[in-house]
């Protein structure tokens, strides 16, 4: 704790009349540990530091502290200072939760295997090298930088993602188009704010397809319409009949089927964009992650104008850093800035410039060919793991991104009972029918499986786990 809220605390102690001020200062003192107010294991400001605050003699302020010691509600030790103690006086400090998805707080009794997608391994984040660029930033960056920024993100940033996304994903970036934002969902939301500006009222989505999209569009005004998505991409019949003049796709590694889009799709998706005066968002949420097939080239490359593209480095990186990016057409960057200004005035400038730095050193081109090392390994893993303990199985969308789509099948069924005997052998999944609309009813039990969070020792516990629990029933 430092001075100055113990300044304000005691604050009226310090104003009492001069021959009662030592006794209103302890009582004071007393009353702020015993309600909690000041918390066991709370440092107290020196005895010279409070009687500067507080504008009065020090003789006053060690006597009170002599006395609170003495009575057990603090604490000092030489040259150590003086804390708040009697934690038995005091009341118990509240719970603070956290509601953060996957902490404590959240986490499921007798969970052993989380294989629900969506989660980096965070243990892969690139500390060392992070913190070699932060110390880098805070010794050169001039002190007028650290005022508002540019709600579109840093220049140094914007370009060094603009050169880097140019290179690697095949897009037309242009640094005074590119928005840096707190990852693809406030892009999403930007985005959405600024078509109900332009008239629009729904905004179609992909069936499967990620169930936060249709929420970051509600909660903007939006409805969403569920479009199909067959083997080769957005089925256009639907989307053409839908009414909507704007869609949300992940047409490099479709979530969660794993398909990419056909180019004819691809095409055809820029032909309804252009037919209806629409946009398309392409959410590039693991563009930078192939193992078998080379990459697709972003959607975005092939008509800049109509596509909205959005990533981040949340799956690279790691989600808690809220960075990411998005490039817009002309039509639409003006009212998107204006959005992201009004929203939070612009992202932290500390972690733009850290960032922009990994990029520019080649930091961030190293961090993702390790996690492509890491995360090739583990798809493998489990890939061998289903083959050995649930025979039969068919594995999909395993050439690219984080996830794969395994039909397990009827032998180990019906769907409800395989789900009942995982949950019984402790291990979490998610089926393909929670990300849509369609409802199979050939008896096979469809699982959207992540595992780059998950060691390969681990991927093959939770797979042997949810088979042994089937082979002992």
């Amino acid at each position: 704790m430092d001075g100055r809220p113990a300044w304000e605390l005691l604050l009226p102690a310090a104003a009492a009349p001069a021959r009662r001020r030592g006794r209103a200062l302890r009582e004071a003192l007393r009353d702020a540990v015993r309600t909690g107010r000041l918390a066991a294991g709370t440092r107290l400001p020196s005895s010279r530091e409070l009687a500067a605050d507080l504008g009065v003699s020090r003789g006053l302020v060690t006597e009170a502290y002599e006395q609170l010691t003495a009575e057990g509600y603090l604490r000092s030790g030489r040259g150590s200072g003086t804390w708040v103690g009697g934690a038995a006086r005091a009341p118990a400090a509240p719970a603070v939760r956290d509601l953060a998805p996957g902490a404590p707080d959240r986490a499921g009794a007798g969970v052993r295997v989380d294989f629900r997608p969506g989660t980096p391994d965070l243990s892969l984040f690139p500390r060392a090298a992070w913190g070699a660029a932060q110390r880098v930033v805070l010794a050169e960056l001039a002190h007028r930088r650290l005022g508002y920024p540019d709600p579109r993100g840093l220049p140094e940033l914007r370009g060094a993602l603009a050169a880097l996304l140019a290179r690697r994903r095949g897009v037309v970036a242009d640094p005074e188009r590119l928005v840096v934002c707190s990852g693809v969902a406030q892009a999403a939301t930007l985005l959405g704010h600024a078509l109900r500006a332009r008239g629009h009222t729904s905004v179609g989505v992909e069936d499967p397809g990620s169930p936060e999209h249709a929420r970051l569009f509600a909660a903007t005004g939006l409805d969403t319409v569920w479009l199909p998505v067959d083997a080769d991409g957005l089925e256009p019949g639907p989307l053409a009949g839908s009414g909507v003049r704007a869609v949300v796709v992940t047409p490099s590694h479709q979530f969660p089927s794993g398909i990419g889009y056909a180019a004819h799709r691809r095409a055809g998706l820029l032909d309804w964009a252009r037919a209806v005066d629409g946009f398309v968002l392409e959410d590039d949420y693991d563009g930078d992650f192939r193992y078998d097939r080379a990459p697709v080239g972003a959607l975005q490359g092939l008509d800049p104008e109509r596509v909205v593209y959005a990533g981040s480095v949340s799956k690279s990186l790691a989600p808690g850093l809220r960075l990411g990016w998005m490039l817009l057409p002309d039509a639409l960057l003006d009212e998107v800035v204006e959005r992201k200004r009004t929203a939070d005035l612009g992202n932290t400038v500390l972690d733009q410039a850290v960032l922009a730095r990994l990029v520019t050193s080649g930091g961030y081109d190293r961090q993702l060919r390790r996690c492509q090392r890491a995360y090739r390994a583990r798809r493998d893993a489990l890939v061998a793991a289903l083959t050995t303990y649930l025979p039969g199985t068919e594995v999909s969308g395993i050439a690219a991104g984080l996830h794969v789509i395994a039909r397990v099948p009827p032998v180990f069924g019906p769907p409800e009972r395989f789900l009942a005997r995982a949950r019984a052998a402790g291990v979490v999944v998610r089926t393909l029918e929670e990300y849509g609309t369609a409802r199979p009813g050939d008896g096979a039990v469809r699982l959207v499986i992540g595992y780059a969070h998950l060691t390969p020792a681990e991927i093959a516990r939770g797979v042997a786990a949810v088979a042994a629990e089937y082979v002992g029933g």
